[in-house]
């Protein structure tokens, strides 16, 4: 046993410290970014739907796409509806895969009746372990040509591990962050997102490769805070949930959205919690919020307001802007935080 002393940071313990700004209004400010890989490039804004099966919808894809942002699917949908979709999807919309034998088949089915092979993202709650990165080499080296990528991790080791000896592309950076997530309740385990960001990005941009911030977003300005922290990309799942692209059940203006190790979740698609595991998510109710293009307006403006203050005339120059000062309150909260 050891004790790491350096203190960890999260979204909540900082605030991005305002500057001097030439930038003459929000409306001057890009927040489009391209991003070329091995045989494609994408441009648009890096945020990214999360692939929960209530929010990784083909209808949440296509609303994000009218936007210029991205989704990951959820794993659950069937072959031929993958295949149906795909053939008019927009392009950076995630085909999401686990780490299974039947998973790692049906990409191969999916793979022979599409022309292009579209993103790929292996997603496991832990890629921390052995299994989960020999899978993930299986995949770039079935698809060496597919945008890859994988995750969840969130040390800088991992990092290397999975770029240098995994060949990906984009690495998922969180564990325990998630809105719905309960993983540090459950096995005390997970890394603090501000920190987790920081240090991975610098590994992962040492090595040719992006990472994406995944968990820990609880209003527009932890998506900018993210950014400045050296995300490339920032995925989001609690804030889009409740809208009318989301899937799932819906009674007295109220949506239910969980987390994808939930209880719900495990008897959906699994028969039920098996005896060596416990449930590692929670399930919640939402209030239904109507289309999500309100959200995403507020939280591209949110970045236009950030740039304004950090000095940034584009997302790209977050970081090297971006100076974060520890606090102890980000907001007064007489009121309700941020109601989107």
């Amino acid at each position: 046993m050891r004790i790491d002393p350096d203190v960890k940071l999260d979204f909540c313990d900082v605030l991005i410290k305002p500057q001097w700004s030439k930038a003459p209004s929000r409306s001057s400010v890009r927040l489009d970014r391209e991003f070329t890989f091995k045989k494609c490039s994408w441009n648009g804004i890096p945020i990214i739907a999360a692939n929960l099966d209530t929010v990784g919808t083909f209808s949440m894809a296509k609303a994000m796409a009218e936007h210029g942002m991205m989704t990951c699917l959820h794993k659950h949908y069937q072959l031929d509806q993958l295949v149906e979709f795909f053939r008019t999807a927009p392009k950076g919309c995630f085909y999401t895969l686990g780490i299974k034998t039947e998973d790692m088949q049906k990409l191969d089915d999916f793979s022979k009746r599409v022309d292009v092979l579209p993103f790929l993202c292996v997603d496991v709650a832990n890629a921390h372990i052995q299994f989960a990165a020999e899978r993930i080499k299986m995949v770039r080296d079935k698809y060496p040509n597919a945008v890859l990528m994988a995750g969840n991790v969130v040390t800088p080791e991992l990092v290397h591990h999975l770029v240098i000896n995994g060949g990906v592309d984009i690495v998922k950076i969180g564990i325990g962050s998630g809105s719905c997530c309960t993983t540090r309740l459950i096995s005390g385990c997970g890394y603090p997102q501000l920190s987790a960001v920081i240090e991975c990005a610098d590994a992962a941009h040492g090595c040719g490769a992006k990472i994406c911030s995944d968990g820990g977003v609880t209003c527009p300005g932890d998506v900018a805070k993210a950014f400045a922290a050296g995300a490339d990309f920032v995925m989001v799942g609690g804030l889009l949930a409740g809208h009318d692209e989301c899937d799932g059940e819906r009674s007295d203006g109220k949506f239910k959205f969980y987390g994808m190790s939930s209880l719900e979740a495990n008897r959906k698609y699994s028969g039920g919690l098996k005896g060596y595991r416990a449930a590692e998510g929670r399930c919640i109710e939402v209030p239904c919020k109507g289309p999500v293009s309100a959200t995403l307006q507020e939280i591209a403006g949110g970045l236009s307001s950030a740039a304004t203050y950090l000095g940034a005339s584009k997302l790209k120059d977050f970081p090297k802007c971006c100076t974060f000062i520890r606090v102890n309150r980000t907001h007064n909260s007489v009121f309700e935080s941020w109601i989107g």
